[in-house]
């Protein structure tokens, strides 16, 4: 099978790449960097550019999946200029592959594209499925309403479309896990608030796993990408302070401080979401690291 993906050279898109490349499937990726081009028997670059609407098309040459993962990291100051951006490198970059692949003639049947949690309604007590019709109000959930809608469009041209809602994303050496660990490492480490906002999250293991099982089982519609439990940010500071050995000594960081210096993106530190996975388990999927215990012996 050959693969077409987005965002090949991100976190969640190298470990996809690996495991595709395992399993003895091709690979094409696209990328606005021309030097990061390869040209391998099965994995193969291709220059594109959303903004002057630049695409090789022989990137769709004998793909029948497209792994749809590109957008701007939410992990930077939230200004107005670049929650444009945020927005414009999710929806746009979706809406130009279906105009492309409407304009030509393809062999994509199934198109899988990452989406995000922010969708859901704050809860800590509630475990919400894929089923829960109330979204949140915000400027994330409102990327994800609007980048999802974007993905339905490949229905309309007879390509089976799944979204993963994709919780935090625990990796040893990217994203967001080495952040949350670094202050606790240095002996600083502090609980975010009253500490019972909920988070969830999934391993890249598991993550890239889960897209591959998506893919050979094709699967459609909505699933949320999240391990079996979430976990509180009180729970999750106090057990990785416990694996690394270090004391919590210092007072919980108010809400406010954390505003100040982060500005609006402090909302991923104090949003509450706390998600089930039974979907997809009930699809078949089982996870490697199901707990926080089993994903920090392999991470810390």
């Amino acid at each position: 099978m050959k693969v077409l993906i987005t965002g090949a050279t991100g976190l969640i898109g190298k470990e996809i790449t690996k495991l595709l490349l395992q399993k003895n499937h091709s690979v094409h990726y696209l990328t606005t960097s021309k030097s990061k081009i390869l040209d391998k028997e099965n994995y193969k670059g291709f220059y594109w550019d959303i903004n002057s609407n630049q695409i090789d098309a022989n990137c769709f040459n004998g793909v029948e999946v497209i792994v749809h993962l590109a957008g701007s990291s939410i992990s930077k100051r939230w200004t107005s200029t670049y929650k444009k951006e945020i927005l414009d490198s999710r929806v746009n970059s979706t809406n130009f592959l279906y105009n492309t692949l409407k304009s030509i003639n393809h062999q994509v049947k199934y198109f899988i594209s990452a989406s995000g949690t922010a969708i859901y309604s704050e809860t800590t007590s509630e475990v919400l499925d894929e089923s829960c019709s109330q979204t949140e109000v915000s400027f994330l959930s409102d990327v994800v309403q609007k980048w999802e809608q974007s993905a339905n469009q490949f229905t309309t041209i007879g390509i089976s479309v799944a979204k993963l809602r994709t919780g935090v994303v625990f990796d040893k050496n990217e994203g967001a896990f080495p952040q949350m660990i670094k202050p606790i490492k240095l002996g600083f480490g502090s609980v975010m608030g009253n500490g019972n906002q909920m988070m969830s999250w999934i391993h890249v293991i598991d993550i890239a796993h889960l897209y591959l099982f998506c893919i050979e089982n094709k699967l459609t519609g909505v699933y949320n990408a999240v391990s079996p439990k979430a976990v509180s940010n009180r729970e999750l500071t106090k057990v990785i302070a416990f694996k690394l050995r270090k004391l919590l000594w210092l007072p919980n960081v108010p809400e406010f401080v954390m505003k100040i210096i982060l500005g609006e993106m402090s909302y991923l530190l104090f949003n509450s979401k706390n998600l089930s996975s039974q979907k997809i388990q009930k699809e078949g999927f089982v996870f490697h690291y199901p707990t926080l215990n089993s994903a920090l012996e392999n991470l810390v």
